[in-house]
C-alpha cells in the first residue's frame, strides 16, 4: 500500500522582493507573469516543447534546494564540474518547504559525462575524504567509473545506486535510455515512491515516463502553467499517431521533401 504523501517541496512562487525583468530572460517566458505552482502528488513532471522554460524552472529550482547547477548532490555544492554559471530565475523565486528532506540530488543529462570525470578526478585525488578518511567516490554510484559504462548504463547506474530517499530532480532522465531502460526507471521510481518520503519533480519529453501512476503533469506549453492529462500532451499523441499510423506520416513527409 503507498503511505500518504507529504509533499518536501510544497511550492514555487515569484519572489517580490526580487521582481523579474518581463522584458528578458528569463522574466519574458510565459509562466513567469503568474507564477504559482503547488506540488501535491510524490512525482511532478514538466512537459512542453523545446525553448518552453522548463529546464530553466527545474534549474531554479535545484539552486533553490541548495544543489549544484551542473547536477549531482550536495557533496558536489562549489565543484563547478560542467560549467560556473548561476541560475538566472533562481533570486526571482521562493521555493517553500515542507519539511527537510533527508537527501536530494539533481541530475542533469547533459552534464553527466562532465561528471563522471569529477568522479574520476576524486579518484586519483588523495586529499579526497569522506568522514576525515579516503573514500572511494564509485562506492554511490555502483563501484567503477561511469565512463566504464554506456551513456545509458551510466544514467540507470546513478538512479538506481545514488538516488534515496528525498527530493530528487532530473532533467531529460530519458535521453540516453532506450524504452525497456525507461520502464527500469520507471519501475525504481515506483519503488521509491511506495516506500514514502521521496519527492520526483522530473523535466521530460517522453510519453513513456509520463504514463507515471498518480503524477502529476505540468504542460508549459502555453505560458500558464496547467495540470495535463498525460495522454492530451502533445508528446503522447504525437508518438501514439505515429505508431499507429506511420504511413499517414510518412505521405505527409514525402509531399513536403
Amino acid at each position: 500500500m503507498t503511505k500518504s504523501f507529504t509533499p518536501i517541496v510544497s511550492q514555487v512562487t515569484l519572489n517580490p522582493r526580487q521582481p523579474l525583468d518581463a522584458q528578458t530572460f528569463p522574466g519574458n517566458l510565459g509562466f513567469c507573469r503568474d507564477l504559482q505552482l503547488e506540488f501535491n502528488t510524490a512525482v511532478t513532471f514538466f512537459v512542453g516543447e523545446n525553448g518552453c522554460g522548463k529546464s530553466t524552472l527545474l534549474e531554479a529550482i535545484a539552486v533553490l534546494a541548495d544543489l549544484p547547477i551542473s547536477g549531482g548532490g550536495m557533496e558536489e555544492t562549489g565543484s563547478n564540474h560542467a560549467f560556473p554559471e548561476e541560475s538566472l530565475l533562481a533570486d526571482g523565486l521562493r521555493l517553500g518547504f515542507q519539511r527537510k528532506p533527508k537527501d536530494r540530488y539533481f541530475f542533469r543529462a547533459d552534464t553527466q559525462a562532465h561528471f563522471a570525470s569529477l568522479l574520476d578526478k576524486r579518484r586519483i585525488d588523495p586529499h579526497f575524504l569522506e568522514g576525515g578518511a579516503p573514500a572511494d567516490p564509485y562506492l554511490a554510484y555502483g563501484g567503477k567509473s561511469l565512463h566504464h559504462r554506456s551513456h545509458g548504463e551510466a544514467f540507470l547506474s546513478v538512479i538506481e545506486n545514488r538516488f534515496r530517499q528525498g527530493l530528487m530532480l532530473m532533467d531529460e532522465p530519458e535521453s540516453a535510455l532506450s524504452p525497456k531502460r525507461q520502464l527500469a526507471l520507471l519501475s525504481h521510481m515506483h519503488s521509491m515512491v511506495e516506500a514514502g518520503n521521496t519527492q520526483f519533480i522530473i523535466a521530460t519529453h517522453s510519453p513513456i515516463l509520463l504514463t507515471f501512476p498518480g503524477a502529476t503533469v505540468i504542460s508549459f506549453d502555453h505560458g500558464d502553467l496547467k495540470p495535463i492529462n498525460y495522454a492530451d500532451t502533445e508528446h503522447f499523441q504525437i508518438a501514439q499517431m505515429m505508431l499507429n499510423n506511420p504511413e499517414r506520416y510518412w505521405h505527409h513527409f514525402t509531399r513536403l521533401s
